[in-house]
């Protein structure tokens, strides 16, 4: 873990300069140490109507509110209301490259910005409505490509084949979350090459 300390705190994120009509969001990549080494979070999303990533796994976070001093904050207010984790006490190691969205391929005009903290402590979580599941999952295995895995789902109507990591209850992590895991795991070592792909 200290590895990824000293990472972060040497990494200068990629950012975007938002216009006055982008959207802005946030999330936390909070990580523990595991029995085999650094554990990540994940929720799964509550299934949920119009919502381009209902059920999809992903990191707790949502959209920069006015009430927000900054997309660091966003992440962490987002992270209390979504599964009761206050992130106050945790350690803030810093800010990955930002990403913009492309829900089923469509590019939009928003932008996501990963924050990662560290939790020394346990803890429990309180879910509300718009999560179904907390997930903890070992790192070591997504980063080796060990348990990577690819789905079909439709995209416009056709089956698209799309890649991704199986975690260990068969949660399949893909999408705008697969590719802040592997910016991640870019920023740790830039020698790092992602799993082969379909």
């Amino acid at each position: 873990m200290n590895f990824i300390e000293q990472r972060l705190a040497a990494h200068e994120p990629e950012t975007f300069q938002p216009r006055q009509d982008t959207r802005q969001a946030a999330v936390a990549i909070i990580l523990r140490e595991g029995v085999n080494g650094p554990d990540m979070l994940f929720i799964k999303r509550a299934e949920k109507t119009g919502d381009p990533w209902s059920g999809h796994m992903a990191f707790p976070g949502g959209h920069l509110d006015a009430e927000d001093a900054d997309l660091k904050t966003a992440a962490m207010r987002e992270t209390w209301e979504e599964v009761g984790l206050d992130l106050a006490p945790a350690i803030y190691l810093g800010p990955l490259d930002q990403h913009r969205a492309m829900p089923r391929g469509r590019p939009l005009n928003m932008l996501i910005a990963p924050h990662v903290f560290k939790l020394e402590h346990a803890v429990e979580f309180t879910i509300n409505h718009e999560v179904a599941e907390v997930v903890w999952t070992e790192m070591a295995p997504m980063a080796t490509g060990a348990n990577h895995d690819w789905e079909t789902k439709l995209m416009a109507g056709q089956p698209t084949v799309f890649n991704g990591y199986r975690l260990s209850a068969g949660h399949f992590v893909w999408g705008l979350t697969y590719r802040m895991v592997h910016s991640f795991f870019s920023m740790l070592d830039p020698t790092w090459q992602p799993p082969a792909e379909r």
